[in-house]
């Protein structure tokens, strides 16, 4: 049975990589588009990561725009995130270096 958004998303705080966030205060804005549309928010903060669904209360330092049936895929290791990100298929907004960071705080399957 494939993945869902929302339980990859439920799966971020499980995959994440304390000692990759070191001094990383950011809270990361994730719109999904396609078959299951949505908007949830990823804060990172002290070494951990909490995940919310809805749009974050707090001013994002990131949002991050793609087709929920891609992120999945970038997610589980079938896509490469930047190539992802060269073909237009990730659209990011604000602090790109945290994206950067970002592929590199989570364990990737």
């Amino acid at each position: 049975m494939p993945l869902t958004i929302a339980e990859l998303m439920s799966k971020m705080p499980g995959a994440f990589l304390p000692e990759k966030a070191t001094g990383v205060d950011a809270v990361v804005h994730f719109k999904f588009t396609g078959t299951e549309p949505g908007e949830w928010n990823a804060t990172i903060r002290e070494g951990k990561c909490e995940v919310a669904q809805g749009i974050p209360r707090k001013e994002p330092n990131m949002t991050l725009t793609a087709d929920s049936a891609d992120y999945i895929k970038i997610f589980t290791g079938e896509l490469d995130g930047m190539k992802a990100f060269m073909e237009g298929k990730i659209k990011l907004g604000g602090d790109l270096n945290l994206a950067m960071k970002l592929m590199q705080m989570f364990k990737i399957r």
